[in-house]
């Protein structure tokens, strides 16, 4: 498949990395020398610096041949004018583009998007993928990372462990003894921020975190295992008024019995985000300021949900909040140069846009029957969905006779609506729907899995 990238930031790049992974054709166009200068010393595609909107530059990316753009520059309106473009002048048939801006999303202009307009077949908006995150979270307590699948049916989440966890000291596979009651697996855990599947030999402790698919219905259960018996956070203080900040606060504001507060550093902001919420309040201040903590009652909130637009703000008034008595802290990092310092900190969840952007987009550029897929530990693996159809080379197979290789784990197989949690003997039928553990370096063979037999080598 041959793909545009429009924009070589951290998000274009970290896709432009899997498509090269899969051996799609990647062109990646960005208006930084810096930025295309660093992508083409480290992958294998096509980049050089141009207007992703211009004419003139989509057709020296190739797009008259391409199969696919995906524009996710820092523009919005480059983004949605190279969609255009690609698809007016050149004709390109599957067109993504990034889209920050809530204005673009209001009941006016939502017939914007539509076939006879500005025909773009997936819009991201990544401030309502990330709160959408952050809320699913919450009603997880004790979870560092929550992932819905099989239409709300099972839930992919990473723990650590509690000292008086019973499965400390033990390794995966006698781990999932413990749990065998239970519709819960663990498939795999991370140390030192390396991941390692289930068939590790190596004993979990409370350090760790790990990786655990369950259906809903046992989840409260599966987390009790791991010694997480918390209740969801009920007075919540959110720092930071932005996009991310105030939409979260909306959704909040529907749930029964829970209190929200929103400090946001700038006035004018402060004052447009009063107007729009209903009961939640607004202090204007700077949530490194002693004064403003004790003034939004942090030392007795539950969670704190740090989502400003600056890192090291949102990472310190987390560790203020804790310092003071909240009990659990949520935190917004965009840069991956923080990363070493979080467990030694005491933060208690890291959310990374870039990985949430990521797997939406990944989403939908799959070539086989992808309904969900969700990149995690840095993206060192994902999570796929997948629909096992007739012609498959998995059907009809038991899933020891599939010999998978090291690295792609069936977490979880749905039929008629039932979860199951499969054994080696379980043999995959036709219109099974399968959750799927693949590390990145093997999402290709689970593509060959799962494509039509006579595709399968």
């Amino acid at each position: 498949m041959k793909v545009i990238i429009c924009g070589a930031g951290q998000v274009g790049n970290s896709i432009a990395r899997q498509l090269v992974l899969e051996d799609n054709d990647v062109t990646v166009i960005d208006q930084s020398e810096e930025l295309i200068e660093k992508i083409n010393n480290t992958l294998d595609v096509k980049a050089f610096v141009g207007f992703a909107s211009h004419p003139t530059v989509l057709e020296e990316a190739g797009a008259a041949n391409a199969d696919m753009i995906i524009s996710v520059t820092q523009s919005d309106e480059i983004n949605m004018v190279s969609c255009q473009v690609a698809h007016s002048i050149f004709g390109i048939s599957r067109k993504v583009a990034r889209v920050r801006s809530q204005s673009y999303f209001s009941k006016d202009v939502e017939r914007l998007f539509s076939a006879n307009n500005m025909p773009i077949d997936v819009i991201i908006s990544p401030e309502i993928e990330v709160a959408n995150a952050i809320l699913d979270r919450l009603h997880v307590p004790g979870a560092i990372e929550t992932i819905l699948f099989a239409d709300g049916k099972v839930k992919v989440i990473s723990v650590k462990t509690s000292k008086e966890s019973i499965i400390n000291n033990l390794n995966v596979q006698d781990a999932n003894k413990i749990i065998s009651h239970l519709k819960a697996k663990i498939i795999g855990f991370t140390k030192d921020d390396k991941l390692y599947p289930d068939t590790s030999d190596m004993l979990l402790c409370p350090d760790y975190e790990v990786y655990v698919v369950s259906e809903v219905e046992d989840l409260k259960e599966t987390m009790a295992i791991f010694g997480h018996e918390e209740s969801e956070a009920r007075k919540i203080r959110i720092i930071g008024g932005g996009r991310i900040g105030l939409y979260l606060a909306q959704k909040l504001e529907q749930e029964e019995d829970t209190r929200v507060k929103i400090i946001e550093r700038n006035q004018k902001r402060a004052h447009v985000i009063a107007d729009k919420l209903k009961m939640t309040p607004v202090i204007n201040g700077d949530a490194l300021e002693q004064e403003i903590l004790q003034e939004v009652n942090i030392s007795s909130s539950d969670t704190v949900i740090a989502v400003s637009n600056d890192d090291e703000v949102n990472i310190l008034s987390a560790l203020l909040a804790k310092k003071h008595g909240c009990s659990t802290s949520i935190v917004l990092v965009n840069s991956n140069s923080f990363a070493p310092l979080f467990s030694s900190l005491g933060i208690d969840i890291i959310v990374n846009p870039r990985e949430i952007t990521v797997s939406s987009i990944l989403r939908y550029i799959r070539n086989l029957k992808v309904r969900n897929v969700h990149s995690i530990c840095d993206s060192q693996a994902e999570i796929i969905e997948i629909d096992a159809f007739e012609s498959s080379y998995s059907v009809g197979k038991k899933i020891a006779e599939l010999n998978l290789p090291e690295g792609i784990i069936i977490c979880m197989i749905i039929r008629n609506e039932e979860v199951i949690v499969p054994r080696p003997d379980f043999e995959i039928v036709a219109k099974d729907r399968l959750i799927v553990m693949s590390k990145m370096e093997q999402v290709k063979k689970v593509e060959k899995l799962f494509s039509e037999k006579f595709k399968y080598f």
